[in-house]
């Protein structure tokens, strides 16, 4: 996927990035060492075989001239720090990480080197259909199971794992909706409804945020596509840069519950050990979708991404607001 946000390097600049990592003795001397992955949204990413012939990968976080969402401030930085906790403190398979350079020396933005996992990416697998359908649903049940584990976590806030953190998650979750407004209102965004709207909606429904009473850490990205599988096991959880202290109902394993364009949430809430929600869950859990689809609205400019995507993301909302009750025109 393209992006403005994408911060691609020259060949040159690769080369010095891998001898500060791993040294001299192990820079490339061809070209094609070094290959771009393109699926990603937001960060630049390269697999870069190594002089010895092992493949590792760069992750390069946005231009610090280029403009990003709120929440997105620092993003490299709380990857890296999720990827500590998850490896300290559970099972869950993450990629080694060998190298973090926060020095904007080599290049205007925070980097890091990890392994590079052998495997195919189970969500491009999935829907290439390179998968039985049994080996999908236990891969969707597997992500659930591996996803408990990661909110058995307690952080020490609500909120951001390096702050600010927040008492309680009313005002964290407030925050990031007032966030997200705050990032479509200095763009222009049209989102087809008003910010009072949107705002009405939450103040009518926050109390149920009141029941969440223990920060738990939340990956809210761990779907198919950031997941590896091998042997119809998942063995490996990647992109960790939008982990946080929250609730277990925002993972976007269960956004299918919401919105029906999304995948069938069932295996994942198997694995999570999640039943029928409840009304007060229910709740919950559509104003994390109301809150998801302004992400996606708002980020298009962000991205520079097509109006048929802004299209889609705003069909998402009015979806989203709906489920509250509200319609459009």
């Amino acid at each position: 996927m393209d992006s403005t946000t994408k911060n691609r390097q020259s060949t040159g600049t690769l080369r010095a990035m891998v001898a500060r990592a791993y040294g001299a003795a192990q820079v490339p001397d061809e070209d094609d060492a070094f290959t771009e992955l393109t699926y990603g949204f937001f960060n630049a990413l390269y697999r870069v075989r190594l002089r010895d012939g092992r493949d590792v990968v760069l992750k390069i976080a946005p231009p610090a001239d280029v403009p990003v969402l709120t929440h997105e401030h620092g993003m490299l930085r709380n990857e890296v720090a999720a990827m500590d906790l998850v490896r300290r403190l559970t099972d869950v398979p993450v990629p080694r990480v060998d190298h973090v350079d926060l020095t904007h020396e080599l290049c205007d933005a925070d980097y890091f080197f990890m392994e590079h996992v052998d495997a195919p990416c189970f969500g491009i697998a999935a829907d290439a259909g390179e998968l039985d359908a049994d080996v999908v649903e236990a891969g969707f049940v597997e992500l659930g199971r591996l996803n408990a584990e990661i909110c058995r976590v307690v952080g020490p806030h609500f909120g951001p794992l390096a702050g600010p953190g927040h008492a309680t998650w009313r005002e964290a979750f407030s925050a990031m909706v007032e966030a997200v407004l705050a990032d479509g209102e200095r763009v222009g965004v049209d989102l087809g409804w008003s910010v009072d709207e949107v705002r009405g909606v939450l103040a009518e429904h926050a109390d149920v945020l009141d029941l969440v009473t223990e920060p738990r850490l939340v990956e809210l990205d761990l779907w198919a596509k950031n997941s590896m599988i091998r042997d119809g096991r998942i063995v490996a959880i990647i992109d960790h840069e939008r982990a946080m202290y929250g609730d277990p109902l925002m993972e976007a394993g269960l956004t299918g519950l919401d919105l029906p364009v999304f995948p069938d949430p069932a295996p994942f809430a198997r694995g999570l050990g999640l039943g029928v929600l409840e009304p007060s869950q229910a709740t919950r859990r559509r104003l994390y979708t109301l809150w998801l689809c302004l992400v996606m609205l708002v980020e298009n400019p962000y991205r520079g991404q097509s109006q048929e995507q802004f299209r889609w993301a705003r069909e998402q909302l009015d979806t989203a607001m709906g489920l509250f009750g509200r319609s459009r025109g």
